[in-house]
């Protein structure tokens, strides 16, 4: 779908940005950073992280210079430590290991996460064979598969689809990775479907509100574009996803970039329209620092299409609540950066 609209004029040869909305951090995201940036404040350093909190490394780098210590597994862990769990959630044999390491826990995992992990359970209980749909490896997936391990299949992408058997055809139910292409997904699912005819849906969507939307802005934008940028760290699962969507959508050309160093000048020879978006896991500043290179390459006006407003907010972790209640703080919803308004493309 194009952005044209009566309301905006032709377009013409002056060169531009449509900047995507909604973009960067969603609500999961949020509640994770601030909870290790609380958690500092109020322990003291060092508080121990298990894997990137959220997958940027711009987050990542600036939590470690204030004291963060990032780990794999938790037996690398001083015994009676407190650890953070990612954003991305772990799976009960990662707890077990933190409790019998007389661990002190904050479980930042996204809620929506943590609604998976619930579905996951319950299908399990109900002894169906779990079609989960993510990337092997990734953290969540990892976590997911963890509480019923014996009752799930990952499905990376659909043409795994012909590789997959279960016990009982009629007892079959898919599940999927929150941060997965929508398209894709339900390309995947269809396949399934066709396969396994009594395929049953989850309760409600798994891929989470913010990485629809996300995808959804690109669409919008993309078929405009000459070049569409991508803000996000190669391990974003949903970042690589967006290039991988503008791309379908029209674009021309699309890259991912960490920071704006990493864009190229080839890259804008010869455009006139760029489109810039930033995963879910992306602080502002790094979106903003590309549009001011940007601008220095020309590109001075910046419309925004805005496809959503997004207002959700999840409270901090149980834990970390409690102790900041202890410590006599009045423990508040996330709520980071504002962004000034712009015109709308």
């Amino acid at each position: 779908m194009s952005v044209t609209s009566p309301e905006r004029p032709a377009r013409t040869q002056t060169k531009r940005v449509l900047l995507a909305a909604p973009r960067g951090y969603c609500a999961g995201v949020d509640r994770a950073v601030v909870a290790v940036e609380k958690a500092l404040e109020t322990y003291g350093a060092p508080v121990y992280v298990r894997k990137e909190i959220v997958h940027n490394k711009h987050v990542v780098e600036t939590l470690r210079e204030r004291g963060a210590i990032f780990v794999n597994e938790t037996d690398e862990v001083p015994e009676g430590s407190r650890l953070v769990f990612s954003a991305h959630g772990v799976s009960p044999a990662v707890r077990a290991s933190a409790v019998a390491r007389s661990l002190d826990t904050i479980d930042a995992t996204c809620p929506l996460v943590t609604k998976v992990h619930k579905e996951a359970v319950r299908f399990a209980k109900d002894d169906y064979d779990i079609l989960l749909i993510g990337h092997t490896g990734h953290e969540e997936v990892e976590g997911t598969a963890g509480e019923a391990p014996e009752h799930v299949q990952i499905v990376n992408s659909p043409d795994e689809v012909d590789q997959v058997v279960v016990r009982d055809p009629d007892k079959v139910v898919w599940i999927s990775q929150t941060t997965l292409s929508v398209d894709e997904t339900m390309e995947t699912v269809r396949r399934l479907r066709e396969k396994f005819p009594s395929l049953q849906d989850p309760p409600s969507d798994d891929i989470c509100y913010a990485t629809q939307n996300r995808q959804v802005a690109v669409k919008k934008l993309a078929p405009e574009c000459d070049l569409v940028i991508v803000v996000g760290s190669a391990n974003s699962s949903n970042s690589v996803r967006l290039v991988e969507v503008a791309l379908q959508a029209g674009a021309k050309a699309s890259y991912r970039v960490d920071r704006k160093v990493e864009i190229k000048d080839e890259w804008l020879e010869g455009v006139t329209t760029v489109g810039v978006t930033s995963g879910a896991s992306v602080p502002e500043i790094l979106v903003q620092d590309v549009i001011a290179h940007l601008a220095d390459h020309g590109f001075g006006t910046v419309h925004e299409v805005r496809t959503a407003t997004e207002d959700l907010m999840f409270s901090l972790p149980r834990e970390l609540r409690a102790g900041l209640k202890a410590a006599g703080e009045e423990p508040k919803r996330p709520r980071r950066e504002s962004r000034k308004e712009l015109p709308q493309a």
